[in-house]
């Protein structure tokens, strides 16, 4: 972890990660201002998962043409770009309706990017350092991506503010253009010479295809997908939406509550960051245990969470969600990457990236249409259901999680014909 590569990676996308952040915090600013609409500020979330299942569908077909550490240069350098023709536009056309539209359009453009740097930026991970320290570099990203999630809205509304919506775009293509530096940086061992991409013998739609149909076939990928899948359908109840109403309804408390909710969720994924970090031996022994325990926890907290209408229960419950949440995902990423070879790993994450967003927004529809009909309890209950069955499901398949020891040179390879 002490690699300099290493370093220049976790920076790099801190720094994305906070311009992508703010940014959307200026553009919410914006076009609040000029419409006042609720509907068109929701467009852009939706604008930006569809987009990035595109770009993640698309994505292997760059991964078998550019480098990684290309990718994600190019991602941040293409935002740079597409931030710069954003703020043109709109000190062009001025606040009128036209300049919303165009505003989503370049959302559009800039999700497109970010759908091939995620799945190139967990890729890169495992290049960078050893192969026994995956759990404890898996679990310090996390942990500067929650610190950022958790202090940036209230720093992105404080820029806001201070200096304006349009002037955190500004600052947003600073950052962008820094972390692309970054990114060059980089020095990957594992990068195959640029003849050798070129002279890749395969289609654009086998390529496509690739990361999905290894997903299929090897039991142990196939396995984790379907807890993610899971994972991903029942996460859409901590969505801005769903918390507004269940803060309302089922707390009967102000909007204040809804950060309050948020803060504690975000202090127990930290939680469960930094316990990745200090006892990251401990999950490496136990990581099929620690997968296991961790569904059935979150699962019960997510019971608790809708249960209850003590407002500092809440709080307890949003929290240990968070905690056991983050074990979970540092276990099932480092299996993952235990599961794939280094170079077949791109399209993997790639094919998860582009299934993951297609979850997420249709399960977003789905859970807005049974809390609305049903209430949002049942939303809660219907969650922590699925989050049972995610629980029971990796009890029963726990065998074809890798354990500690047991990487991709031990593990049955799949090509494609």
């Amino acid at each position: 972890m002490k690699r300099n590569s290493f370093r220049y990676l976790w920076i790099g996308q801190a720094l994305a990660n906070s311009g992508d952040l703010f940014y959307i915090v200026g553009l919410m600013a914006i076009i609040h201002g000029m419409t006042g609409s609720a509907m068109l500020m929701a467009m852009i979330p939706f604008v930006t998962t569809m987009a990035r299942f595109i770009s993640g569908s698309f994505a292997p077909v760059l991964m078998d043409k550019y480098s990684l550490k290309s990718l994600l240069a190019s991602s941040q350098i293409g935002k740079t770009a597409v931030l710069f023709l954003l703020l043109v536009t709109y000190y062009v056309l001025g606040e009128q309706e036209v300049t919303v539209y165009a505003i989503l359009g370049f959302v559009f453009l800039i999700s497109l990017l970010d759908g091939w740097a995620a799945p190139a930026s967990h890729a890169m991970l495992p290049r960078l350092v050893d192969a026994a320290e995956l759990t404890k570099a898996n679990s310090f990203v996390a942990l500067v991506d929650q610190l950022i999630q958790l202090g940036g809205w209230a720093v992105g509304g404080l820029l806001v503010v201070a200096m304006g919506g349009s002037n955190v775009i500004w600052l947003t293509f600073s950052l962008a253009l820094a972390a692309a530096v970054f990114m060059k940086m980089i020095e990957d061992r594992h990068e195959a010479a640029p003849e050798q991409k070129g002279k890749a013998d395969i289609s654009n739609w086998n390529s496509i295809q690739e990361g999905w149909t290894l997903i299929w076939r090897q039991p142990s990928l196939r396995a984790i997908h379907i807890m993610y899948v899971l994972e991903t359908i029942a996460g859409v109840i901590w969505i801005a939406a769903i918390i507004y109403v269940y803060v309302v309804d089922a707390l009967n408390k102000e909007e204040a509550w809804w950060g309050y909710i948020n803060a504690s969720f975000f202090l127990g994924l930290m939680l469960g960051g930094l316990f990745g970090m200090r006892g990251a031996g401990l999950i490496d022994r136990n990581i099929r245990k620690f997968v296991i325990c961790s569904s059935f926890g979150i699962s019960l907290m997510t019971f608790g969470f809708g249960l209850t209408s003590v407002p500092w229960l809440a709080l307890v419950f949003s929290a240990g969600f968070g905690i056991f949440e983050q074990l979970k995902s540092v276990s099932l990423q480092t299996t993952l990457q235990r599961s794939v070879s280094i170079h077949l790993l791109p399209k993997v994450y790639a094919a998860q990236s582009a299934l993951v967003s297609l979850v997420f927004g249709l399960s977003t529809l789905l859970f807005g249409y049974i809390t609305d009909e049903f209430g949002v309890r049942a939303t809660y209950f219907i969650a922590a259901i699925v989050l049972f069955i995610s629980g029971c499901y990796a009890l029963r398949i726990r065998t074809r999680l890798p354990a500690l020891g047991e990487g991709p040179e031990q593990q049955v390879r799949i090509g494609i014909e």
